[in-house]
């Protein structure tokens, strides 16, 4: 499967029929199992429906962080990134890619 942002932004556990889904690094996540840390309330509600690699890499909750873009990261925060994709990898399932 493969969602453009826009599609992947109706995927933020606001609508309880949907799957909840998190990107990272272009792939998706259903991080539906998760919902106390991803919906609506949760600890990490932000990065519900986007792709948050950077805010991940940056271990940032600020919006202007929840971003795809790679541009200017560190080695160290592209480790931490790498760390985080592992993470998920071992917790959620991979449901598709976001439309570059």
């Amino acid at each position: 499967m493969e969602l453009t942002a826009q599609q992947l932004s109706q995927y933020n556990g606001t609508d309880p029929s949907k799957p909840i889904y998190v990107a990272v690094k272009g792939r998706i996540f259903d991080v539906t199992n998760g919902k106390s840390f991803y919906g609506p309330g949760g600890a990490y509600a932000l990065f519900a429906g986007k792709d948050a690699s950077r805010a991940l890499a940056k271990m940032s909750k600020n919006d202007e962080d929840v971003s795809p873009s790679l541009d200017g990261l560190s080695e160290k925060e592209i480790g931490v990134l790498d760390d985080w994709e592992k993470k998920f990898e071992a917790k959620y399932p991979v449901v598709g890619r976001v439309a570059s």
